[in-house]
């Protein structure tokens, strides 16, 4: 079999040896790309003059994905460490230098990315311009998966699991409400009980996630057995399906303010007192983390009140609505 010298994998460019790093854990020449910030076909360039300077085959193409031979497997064994290594000592010359920057690969779910994290994004990017943030939408056990596997660096979710592998970090709490059509007869209402939800129809997220396990259990411990219309995998459908009137919903309050704020749907909260959903941050446990993942860390942990900043801005914004409605529903029935 050929073997690879540790000489003559030093020679190589570190950034092509990353990109092929990369491709192996993640199985997709696409996602290398988009984690290297390049172009697909930059990526199969650089394998091939891999493939041509050591004439051989390192990475074999099927229906089920990418997969290496067993050169490239070679090749990736002692390249990880390589690269691990050079990244850390690129971090550590960044701090004795000042400089943060580099890239931040953080997985998040649809109803935290969108919502939770902009306020802090754009308070991270102000204070860290060098640093280039990819943050990508997953599925709460694909975070798991990829902070594991070395593909991301930081993942932020709700209800964080307890595994050995994983470090996590309290963020903050979701406040959980109802949410329901503008025209539903528990509109009119500012506050709900649960005993008024028996018998409703429910738009929820699908079973296997964290957050509708904990809707349920809130559901079941007051005495509601829900019965569910339709079920989605994020917040964005759940909140259409509600909007036309496919059911109630119980989602994270900082999820509805644009809606609640146009009208096109009515937040209640809870009568029987306040539910919250945990977020945390977590990362793989031994990894040494880079001085930019640090100040995002510090800047998601130290700036607690920019969500509430931005709900209070929301609130403002409905209150300025409703004072106009009334006006407005006047000119409209003169008008017709």
């Amino acid at each position: 079999m050929y073997q690879l010298s540790l000489y003559e994998i030093g020679a190589m460019h570190i950034e092509t040896l990353k990109v092929f790093c990369d491709i192996i854990e993640s199985g997709s020449f696409s996602f290398a790309a988009s984690q290297n910030f390049v172009t697909q076909s930059a990526v199969s360039q650089q394998v091939r003059s891999l493939e041509e300077k050591y004439d051989c085959r390192l990475i074999e193409r099927g229906r089920t994905g990418v997969k290496p031979t067993d050169a490239g497997q070679l090749l990736y064994s002692a390249g990880k460490e390589i690269v691990r290594r050079f990244m850390e000592l690129e971090n550590r010359l960044r701090e004795i230098g000042s400089v943060i920057g580099g890239s931040i690969r953080v997985g998040t779910v649809y109803s935290v990315g969108l919502h939770e994290l902009p306020a802090y994004l754009t308070e991270f990017l102000r204070s860290y311009p060098a640093v280039n943030v990819h943050l990508e939408y997953l599925r709460a056990n694909k975070i798991y998966e990829d902070l594991i596997e070395g593909k991301i660096d930081l993942g932020v979710v709700a209800y964080p699991a307890k595994r050995s592998q994983i470090v996590s970090i309290a963020f903050r709490h979701d406040e959980l409400v109802l949410v329901v059509p503008p025209d539903s007869p528990l509109a009119k209402q500012s506050k709900v009980s649960f005993g008024q939800l028996e018998g409703q129809r429910f738009v929820g997220y699908e079973r296997d996630i964290s957050t509708r396990k904990a809707v349920d259990r809130i559901l079941r411990d007051h005495g509601v057995k829900p019965h569910y219309t339709m079920e989605f995998d994020n917040v964005e459908t759940i909140k259409r399906a509600v909007e036309i009137g496919l059911g109630v919903a119980i989602v994270p309050r900082l999820t509805v303010d644009h809606e609640t704020a146009r009208g096109s749907l009515k937040m209640l909260e809870f009568q029987e007192g306040v539910f919250t959903r945990p977020l945390a941050i977590i990362y793989k446990r031994g990894r040494e983390l880079s001085p930019a993942v640090r100040k995002f860390i510090e800047v998601l942990t130290s700036n607690q009140a920019l969500p509430k900043q931005r709900a209070e801005r929301a609130a403002a914004e409905r209150a300025a609505i409703d004072s106009i409605r009334p006006e407005r529903e006047k000119i409209e029935k003169a008008a017709s």
